[in-house]
């Protein structure tokens, strides 16, 4: 498709049992990538081995190796995406995606995505929604919004991307794609999950690494640090009260937030976005909206 060529950055560290699946799914495309870089972030198992097998076999799969003996943490995932786009910044191409390593999606998945960009230019971030396995079944990930696309299948029109400056906001506990959805918003572009294009999570969300419970106290320390409003926040632990692990898990959430707010944990996310983001949250709950659909549009500045 002329004008709609795209490159992926995948950040990976011991995913052997996972990446597979990707690896699978992007090669299967109708519409290829002219470029897919896949950054082996210091894995101990076989991930740049497996990577490397299908990079023999198809030559638009780069592997780049970093040394990485530190805990896993987001901001050394956000450090790998940061450097591989600096390798292909001198590349054309019009659209960038950053799909985890866990993840997989039908054969037109891209060329499906690229024709709801063909269809409106101020679209700047695109995605499709993510289904988790729940009792091998798999369904919408709860809290799934329209106007949020969530880090797993960020999809950038590149002048968006380069508007909000090329660049994802290294935080510790995670949130640099909630940010970019905010960065886009703020500077006029639109954002939007698309239901009709499904894409398989197949690891629990915020669980790499680490249990359910204790990710659930980081995601409420996430939420600090990308800057949610505190009203807010006490009512999406509410609202997700029936998500496993049931109350306790809005318990350790709420925990998280209230205890690096009240331990005055310094943010890096530029309080004008961050001014912005808690406008937009607030706009919601004054609309009397708060966990609800308006006019067929869902909760718009929720990650």
């Amino acid at each position: 498709m002329n004008g709609e060529s795209y490159v992926l950055i995948t950040a990976a560290r011991n995913e052997e049992t996972y990446i597979p699946k990707i690896l699978q799914s992007v090669v299967s495309q109708t519409v290829l990538p002219k470029i897919w870089v896949i950054v082996d972030d210091g894995s101990t198992d076989r991930t740049g081995e497996l990577v490397m097998d299908f990079a023999s076999r198809y030559d638009f799969i780069r592997l780049i190796r970093r040394s990485n003996s530190r805990a896993r943490v987001f901001s050394n995932k956000v450090s790998a995406i940061n450097e591989a786009y600096d390798d292909i910044r001198d590349t054309s191409f019009d659209f960038a995606g950053f799909p985890d390593a866990d993840v997989s999606f039908d054969a037109v998945y891209f060329e499906n995505l690229l024709s709801k960009f063909r269809a409106n230019p101020r679209l700047g971030i695109a995605g499709g929604r993510v289904l988790e396995n729940q009792s091998g079944d798999y369904v919408e990930r709860y809290g799934s919004s329209e106007e949020c696309v969530p880090g797993a299948v960020l999809f950038f029109r590149r002048h968006c991307y380069e508007d909000i400056g090329a660049r994802f906001i290294p935080l510790r506990h995670g949130g640099e794609d909630a940010v970019a959805n905010v960065m886009a918003r703020q500077k006029g572009w639109e954002v939007r999950s698309y239901p009709d294009l499904h894409v398989l999570h197949h690891r629990p969300t915020g669980t790499a690494g680490r249990t359910v419970w204790r990710a659930r106290l980081h995601q409420g320390m996430e939420e600090y640090f990308i800057g949610y409003d505190a009203l807010f926040e006490a009512g999406k632990c509410v609202r997700r009260a029936n998500e496993p692990p049931y109350i306790l898990g809005s318990v350790l959430r709420f925990t998280g937030y209230l205890f690096s707010s009240l331990t005055r944990q310094k943010r890096i996310v530029p309080a004008d976005v961050v001014r912005y983001l808690r406008q937009e949250q607030r706009r919601r709950i004054f609309e009397g909206v708060f966990g609800r659909q308006e006019d067929g549009r869902n909760r718009k500045g929720e990650a």
